[in-house]
């Protein structure tokens, strides 16, 4: 496997769809898109086996981003006074839940510099 130096592309103006991203893919990288598909398929695989329930719980794709798993914990009801109108109201409990955070690393934030 043979890796090149970064280079510089050209802005996209909007988004690509999966379609568009594996037909990108595979010919800048020379494979069938075939191969380009079922590798993009295998990672969503891994990212989902990484981050589950009972797993590691992070994910990371070296020098752009880590997947991270957070626990939010439950949130009592209470009564607040309402900015807009200074009156008391009542919010809601909340249980608990997991929410997924995506952070980016030093090579995905160097990117939009």
């Amino acid at each position: 496997m043979a890796t090149s130096a970064p280079r510089k592309a050209a802005a996209l103006k909007e988004a690509m769809t999966k379609t568009q991203l594996v037909a990108s893919l595979s010919e800048s990288t020379g494979l069938p898109k075939k191969d380009v598909a079922a590798v993009l398929d295998e990672l969503g695989v891994l990212v989902e086996r990484h981050i589950r329930k009972r797993a590691v719980g992070t994910f990371t794709l070296p020098g752009l981003l880590r997947i991270v798993r957070a626990r939010k914990s439950a949130r009592k009801a209470r009564t607040m006074i309402s900015p807009r109108t200074g009156e008391e109201i009542e919010v809601a409990a909340k249980p608990a839940s997991t929410a997924v955070k995506v952070r980016p690393l030093a090579g995905l934030k160097r990117m939009v510099e």
